[in-house]
């Protein structure tokens, strides 16, 4: 097993980098995100960075520069179908020009964003907002922005033929607020893990740790033994908070609130958990650069988790005898393996669909390396397979924790802090519950980053929604897009609001909880 994350950088010129990553995917690489940079005041140019994972040889990062004038390359679309999102943002909000990329709508900006303005260019004002909204009205039967069914403003437009699903169309990023462009501006190391964790409302931890471990690669800070098993412990605590929600969730759009119910019972015994290490239910702010700021009560922790465990059991248990609710979700919603392979997607979503990837074990980082537990797989790719993996995965989150609460090494939580070499890349991959977190980071001077970037799993796996979606009845659509467990939010990577106040972002930035 590989004890701590591999990356390797490839630069090529704009004319190769279509038979290198052919070469790449052929020999297995596995697509996870790109990252567009304006460089212009450091290297005089842009560049576009694709990052893959390959089997025995870890993180690829496939760069290639691109003229400062005429920044443009040929898209890698029919080779990687997964690459659309990605390339699609690079366009719009660096301004690469990418020859051949299918043009439908907008993926991020409204559709009446005046096309010489790209917000991630170093010389657009971070302050600069949009007069008009684009407009969302088109033929289809809509779902969203705002709708029952989701609970957060993102649109998907239903094409059918009487109850059957023949097409549909996501319109997202209706909230995106540019949170890599301010930690960019304002931002120093130490304050951006905070707002770092608030780009999910749900799983920001494992934003604030990747982060962390960005910076921390880039700087060459050894962080202490104990700090990273602490952070793994929140990790999984994380993952089965997460899970028991997705599950929760599904319980109830199949119409078995009973299933539900004990869900957010408990759930909340976890999420008490969190709030006893750190003094937040949610939102630990718990993270910085170099290790983390409270230590955790070993044996408190075991003797929770004792407590808990047959709880779990008792509650699967339940959902696998109720036939109605295995009927209900069983056949729909099915992503192929062939399809999920195309379409890059991460997580649960690709295990569900017979793909065996988890970064915890195929690149560990932090913990990991150290620790035992399986990963399920399953093969029917229908909403059934979904739920089935995160019930696993929550009884193999409580092995994980039991092994780091009995087996924590003791020592400092803090390495000692020193300063950032500027103009540094580096990336760090986790495994969010979601599926697979990447951040890149380039850093920069005065203490500040040159070049965030965030890609969340939801960001893989809802274009590959419409594949989901297509030939089943309308009536199942609210229970499809739910068993992907999509975060919209941190897609957009926006600020979370808490109820429904605005926050001004000196009252986030620097600050453990809210």
């Amino acid at each position: 097993m590989m004890r701590s994350q591999i990356y390797s950088f490839l630069e090529v010129d704009p004319g190769s980098l279509r038979d290198k990553m052919k070469e790449l995917v052929d020999a297995g690489a596995r697509f996870s995100t790109s990252v567009a940079v304006d460089e212009r005041p450091i290297n005089s140019c842009f560049s576009h960075t694709y990052i893959l994972f390959l089997k025995d040889r870890g993180y690829v990062l496939l760069t290639t520069k691109l003229s400062s004038e005429m920044p443009e390359h040929d898209t890698l679309t029919d080779i990687v179908p997964g690459v659309e999102w990605a390339e699609k943002e690079a366009m719009e909000l660096v301004g690469i020009k990418i020859r051949g990329l299918p043009q439908k709508r907008k993926l991020i900006l409204p559709e009446n964003w005046p096309e010489d303005l790209h917000p991630l260019r170093k010389d657009f004002d971070y302050r600069y907002r949009p007069v008009e909204k684009a407009d969302l009205e088109a033929e289809g039967l809509p779902i969203g922005p705002y709708h029952p069914a989701l609970h957060e403003p993102e649109s998907f437009r239903l094409y059918v033929r009487g109850e059957e699903i023949i097409d549909a169309e996501y319109v997202g990023f209706l909230v995106h607020r540019g949170v890599e462009k301010v930690a960019e501006g304002r931002l120093t190391y130490n304050q951006i893990p905070f707002i770092a964790e608030r780009i999910c409302g749900i799983c920001g931890f494992i934003h604030s740790t990747l982060y962390c471990n960005a910076v921390e690669r880039a700087a060459g800070i050894d962080v202490p033994e104990r700090a990273k098993w602490i952070r793994s412990f929140m990790l999984e605590l994380e993952r089965i908070h997460s899970h028991l929600l997705l599950v929760g969730v599904v319980c109830h759009m199949a119409g078995f609130d009973t299933g539900f119910m004990h869900a957010w019972r408990l759930r909340e015994n976890f999420m008490r958990l969190a709030e006893r290490i750190s003094g937040n239910r949610k939102t630990y702010g718990m993270n910085l650069v170099g290790g983390v700021r409270r230590d955790i009560d070993n044996i408190a922790a075991l003797d929770f988790l004792k407590s808990s465990k047959k709880d779990i059991e008792e509650y699967v248990s339940m959902l696998m005898e109720n036939r109605l609710l295995i009927r209900r979700c069983e056949g729909i919603g099915v992503l192929g393996r062939q399809d999920a392979r195309k379409m890059c997607v991460v997580g649960p979503v690709a295990r569900a669909s017979g793909i065996d990837i988890d970064v915890r074990r195929d690149s560990p980082y932090e913990a990991y390396g150290e620790l035992s537990f399986r990963v399920p797989v399953y093969m029917e790719g229908d909403v059934l397979s979904r739920v089935m993996v995160r019930l696993e995965e929550i009884k193999e989150s409580i092995s994980i924790l039991e092994q780091i609460a009995g087996e924590m090494p003791k020592g400092p939580i803090m390495a000692e802090t020193r300063d950032v070499p500027p103009l540094i890349r580096s990336i760090a991959a986790g495994e969010a519950p979601r599926g697979e977190d990447i951040h890149f980071v380039i850093t920069g001077r005065d203490n500040k980053v040159y070049r965030w970037r965030v890609r969340s799993p939801t960001y893989n796996n809802l274009p590959a929604l419409p594949l989901m979606l297509k030939g089943n009845l309308i009536a199942d659509a609210p229970l499809i897009i739910g068993s992907i467990d999509p975060c919209f939010s941190c897609t957009d990577r926006c600020i979370v609001l808490k109820e429904g106040r605005r926050y001004r972002l000196e009252e986030l930035v620097g600050r453990g909880r809210l």
